[in-house]
């Protein structure tokens, strides 16, 4: 495996994505935990990722120095090759001139990670510091126009450090180097793959719950039900799901999920009711946070509450992904930002009762599709677009009311249909409406209308850590537009929204 220790870049996922389209395992670590991590794991290799730092900045994030005398090889990219070169000896000023985007890569030595690079290629920069002096026993292998040691290797200790980041699709030879630096350099296999990781998995769970019983929060999405499937398969009838109806559903969609669930995944599920206590703590709250703790809290409550009826349980179990840790709780204590808490990690109660099981925790969403096609999922719940847990309480902006959560149910249902009907619904991560807490002026019949405004969201992403608005067919725009104006009571406009993620989130809320 490989470790990747945290920085802050906002590369981290990229890069772990980039080792493990090699079908090679990794975790991202924080600085703090590298070294122990480094004696639990063995890893064949380390990367330092890139940050928004400097090193000479003071609570600039650093690792104890020590990692560079393991025999380990290691690749810093950007930050991560300032800070190799700063503690070894080396010398890292501010630039004259700082680098961002495109850049052009002269290589030196065309081998170690540039084996089978050309000797000038693109790459993508983004510093404002400079490397002025390599430490003992480092040599340079690349450079640019305004980067003298855009790239250097100490041969004996294998440690290497790139200025730009290899991992982006800006650098077109970049996967390449990685591939070098995995294979050539850390002698690395491809052996992880979904196969092997549902096997490991399900044999890390049944050593962890033996006899005893776990509780699962089933919600019929995607990654509920490929844990559900893995916990299955691993203890048997030792597994209870719950599916709380939390109010904030799509239109029918708690009568849909129950058939499907209990025809497809046989499996023990108790459905709860809670729409009312969700409802009533909702009522007044227009704060997107509150709103995630609130539904979290009540969440809990309701699943623990359940939980207590089910004699030997002490596991819960939650289908959190990679994505929902990093973007929650930076990184597992590193330096990069939160955006915004997840319901699957920014509600758990600080003394819950239920010890916590989450297999899916360093998967990304299209390796969880991949790893329920391995269980035998059906097509329909593995491609099945994610719903954020709050569901329409974060899709409803603002005050949260019967009236508002049945038009947009009925605006979203229209949706939905055109994008299946058009052929979109799998090749768009996700789709939705979203209701706005403001209201326009309309014309109905040569009558004055004041009505609500309805968005249209639908976005192309590969793990929901970027994504980018989808170029849907004006002519499915104005089908939807006129069905939802036409047969919706309330809403006189829609509008389509055309933010990409960065720097927009994917939900509005």
């Amino acid at each position: 495996m490989i470790i990747i220790i945290d920085f802050g870049s906002q590369y981290n996922q990229l890069i772990a994505r980039r080792v493990r389209e090699n079908h090679v395992f990794c975790r991202i670590e924080a600085p703090g935990a590298a070294l122990e991590a480094i004696r639990c794991h063995s890893p064949q290799g380390i990367i330092l990722s890139g940050g928004p730092s400097s090193i000479y900045e003071t609570g600039s994030p650093k690792i104890d120095p020590a990692i560079f005398s393991l025999g380990i090889p290691i690749l810093g990219i950007c930050y991560g090759m300032q800070f190799m070169v700063a503690a070894l000896g080396g010398k890292v000023e501010r630039a004259q001139k700082r680098e961002y985007g495109f850049a052009q890569l002269s290589v030196t030595h065309p081998d170690g990670l540039f084996k089978g690079v050309r000797r000038d290629t693109t790459c993508w920069m983004s510093h404002g510091d400079s490397i002025q002096q390599l430490p003992p026993g480092f040599h340079a292998t690349a450079s640019t126009a305004n980067t003298t040691f855009a790239a250097a290797f100490d041969t004996r200790r294998k440690l290497l450090g790139v200025q730009f980041h290899p991992e982006v699709d800006h650098t077109p030879m970049g996967a390449v180097m990685l591939r070098n630096f995995l294979f050539t350099i850390c002698g690395c296999k491809r052996s992880w793959t979904m196969k092997s990781f549902a096997k490991e998995t399900i044999r890390e769970i049944q050593q962890t719950v033996g006899d005893k019983r776990v509780v699962l929060g089933l919600s019929g999405g995607v990654d509920s039900s490929v844990t559900a499937v893995l916990l299955h398969q691993s203890i048997g009838k030792h597994l209870t799901c719950i599916f709380v109806d939390n109010g904030l559903l799509r239109k029918n969609e708690a009568v849909q999920l129950k058939h499907s669930l209990r025809q497809h995944l046989q499996i023990n599920i108790r459905f709860v009711n809670a729409a009312p206590l969700f409802l009533k703590a909702l009522r007044g709250v227009t704060d997107p946070e509150r709103k995630r703790k609130i539904i979290g809290r009540i969440f809990m409550a309701v699943f623990e509450a359940e939980a207590r009826k089910i004699k030997g349980a002490e596991f819960l179990a939650q289908g959190t992904l990679y994505p929902d840790v990093i973007e929650s709780i930076s990184a597992f204590g590193g330096p990069s930002s939160i955006i915004k808490s997840h319901h699957n990690v920014g509600g758990l109660p600080k003394r819950m009762k239920l010890k916590l099981i989450e297999p899916l925790r360093y998967l990304f969403k299209d390796e969880v599709r991949q790893l329920g096609e391995q269980l035998g999922i059906t097509d329909d719940l593995i491609w099945r677009q994610p719903f954020p847990g709050p569901g329409l309480a974060i899709r409803v902006l603002g005050e949260i009311t019967a009236r508002r959560l049945t038009i947009l149910r009925n605006v979203d249902e229209i949706l939905l249909e055109e994008i299946r009907k058009g052929g979109f619904y799998k090749k768009l991560w996700q789709s939705f409406a979203v209701l706005l807490p403001i209201k326009s002026v309309g014309v109905m019949g040569d009558a004055r209308t004041y009505e609500n405004i309805a968005a249209v969201r639908a976005v192309t992403s590969r793990d929901a850590m970027t994504a980018d608005w989808a170029r849907l067919p004006h002519e499915l725009l104005a089908r939807v537009s006129n069905r939802i104006i036409n047969e919706v009571d309330g809403v006189n406009r829609v509008v389509y929204d055309i933010s990409s993620k960065p720097p927009s989130t994917i939900e509005w809320e």
